[in-house]
């Protein structure tokens, strides 16, 4: 009977293991689902900001505590340092309006979760002045997932 009993739990555990594993899997995949449909609706409406010359918007986008790593200049830092952003940006660059094309996503979908992709950025006539590559690290904020870190880079030359 002893040996019933123990074959059994050997054969038990295991199975256990494996479904508590599965449900890990699938709530992870749930969580991240939810993350890349906010990622989704928050790129939908950033360059809006830039359209609307509505800084507020793309601040929305931002973690309080975020950084923003653009090329050709020191990193920029918290809200004060994305509206900043902004407005170089906006005055100075004449971005008004762009495209995100998402690539991928991953992660666990709990704190964090890394988009990779391409953008493009237009000017007031529509037309293209730029495009590249980006990385942003999005965290989970108490106000839904936000730009935690962003780091982006043109695919072009920079003027001399």
């Amino acid at each position: 009977m002893k040996t019933i009993h123990t074959f059994s739990t050997q054969l038990l555990l295991p199975v256990l293991i494996m479904m508590a594993s599965l449900s890990a899997t699938a709530q992870n995949n749930t969580a991240l689902q939810e993350a890349k449909k906010a990622i989704a609706a928050s790129n939908a409406i950033y360059f809006t900001s830039f359209a609307n010359n509505d800084s507020s918007i793309f601040v929305e986008r931002y973690a309080v505590d975020c950084q923003i790593m653009a090329p050709g200049m020191p990193a920029v830092s918290g809200r004060e340092g994305a509206l900043q952003f902004f407005r170089t940006a906006y005055d100075k660059i004449g971005l008004r309006g762009g495209k995100f094309i998402t690539t991928a996503v991953f992660g666990d979908g709990i704190e964090y979760v890394t988009e990779v992709g391409l953008w493009q950025s237009f000017d007031a006539n529509n037309q293209l002045f730029d495009d590249g590559k980006f990385l942003v690290l999005w965290k989970k904020t108490a106000e839904g997932w936000k730009m935690f870190r962003d780091s982006f880079s043109s695919n072009h030359s920079p003027a001399k």
